[in-house]
């Protein structure tokens, strides 16, 4: 069974980080997304109810 290499494209540094961040940077920088997506998401349904 062959095994295609694959193709190598330029890294990001968000890439950089997800591989060689430490788990303390990367927990701190996802509860950060996840809590402005939260607040993002109430501040859609808050406004959903005021168009009823």
């Amino acid at each position: 069974m062959l095994v295609q290499s694959r193709e190598k494209v330029k890294s990001t540094p968000f890439s950089e980080f997800v591989r060689n961040g430490s788990a303390k940077e990367k927990r701190k920088f996802f509860d950060k997304v996840i809590k402005e997506t939260v607040a993002i998401q109430r501040a859609m349904i808050e406004e959903s109810k005021a168009c009823r």
